[in-house]
């Protein structure tokens, strides 16, 4: 059971309208790496689930707040939107710079022009002066964007790049404006996703030592059954040398049960593919050599086992 409160969780509004950044902000909603894949990735994992208690409550305490998050920036967007082209046309018009600039056109349709190519058509067309779901290019919010394994260190794991990326998003933003309103606003947004990055590094740390999942994942498959004399080794596949000179390449592996070892020249271990000769009756393309025949004799690719209406 969800519950509202019309109240923000937090929220200063912009000083001034600018549809323009408007339009970048939907990236921190719809974005890969927006409010919306967070929110969705957080209640999915904590539906399904199956192991301890605290996890599931912990994501669904971080999906919920994250809901809020959405909201925050819609109420951003709205109002960076509330009446701006006529605002910034007004506004350019009067400055005298861009008329001498243009040389002699008229300032009020250059900057209706402008701000037209510039800002998100759909704003006004199609969600009149509101947010949508979707990121600064107008692509549409993806439920494919979301991970939900069931398997807590996985989507933990996958939880932290998720924070990592969406907080670099809103830093970059936040150097982008230069309204007070705006900056405060996403000062929030930026102090959440660094408590959620620490929140996420907590949960894997707990769950390795724990034992309940360790690496690699998942841990319960059973190693015996891998290659095991190249789970450890770095293959240097480019040019040049110098990832040598990492972690790495050499000492203990990260989960202690190997010792990494770096390999500068790898070399292919199995044989070139050779595919048998195609169906005739998929009218593939033959090796030189081969016939393909009409297939006049062969029996059909789809053969139906049943019939429709008995």
């Amino acid at each position: 059971m969800f519950y509202h409160n019309k109240r923000l969780q937090y929220y200063t509004p912009p000083q001034r309208p600018d549809p323009i950044y408007a339009k970048k902000v939907q990236e921190l909603i719809g974005g890969v790496f927006g409010e919306m894949t967070v929110m969705m990735q957080y209640l999915f994992q904590g539906w399904n689930s199956r192991g301890p208690a605290k996890y599931r409550d912990m994501l669904l305490d971080t999906g919920t707040e994250e809901i809020g998050h959405i909201e925050i920036l819609s109420t951003l967007i709205g109002h960076l939107l509330d009446k701006a082209p006529l605002k910034l046309q007004e506004q350019a018009a009067e400055d005298p710079v861009v008329g001498a600039v243009m040389g002699g056109t008229s300032p009020l349709d250059v900057i209706t022009d402008v701000i037209a190519a510039a800002m998100n058509p759909q704003h006004t067309i199609v969600t009149g002066l509101g947010a949508q779901a979707a990121d600064s290019v107008g692509f549409p919010w993806n439920g494919r964007f979301i991970a939900s394994s069931g398997n807590l260190l996985a989507d933990f794991r996958a939880n932290l790049h998720a924070e990592t990326q969406g907080r670099l998003q809103a830093v970059r933003l936040y150097e982008m404006s230069d309204d007070p309103g705006v900056k405060d606003t996403l000062s929030f947004l930026i102090a959440r996703d660094t408590m959620h990055q620490n929140q996420w590094l907590a949960a894997i740390e707990e769950i390795e030592s724990s034992g309940i999942e360790t690496t690699p994942v998942p841990s319960s498959f059973p190693q015996n059954l891998e290659k095991h004399e190249f789970a450890y080794q770095f293959w240097n596949h480019s040019e040049g040398t110098q990832s040598e000179e990492g972690r790495w390449a050499k000492g203990r592996s990260m989960d202690g049960k190997g010792e990494f070892e770096y390999v500068a020249h790898p070399q292919p271990l199995g044989p070139e593919p050779q595919l048998s000769p195609p169906d005739p009756r998929l009218h593939d393309t033959p090796h030189p050599g081969q016939t393909q025949g009409n297939g006049a004799s062969a029996p059909p690719l789809v053969e139906r086992t049943t019939t429709i209406g008995g």
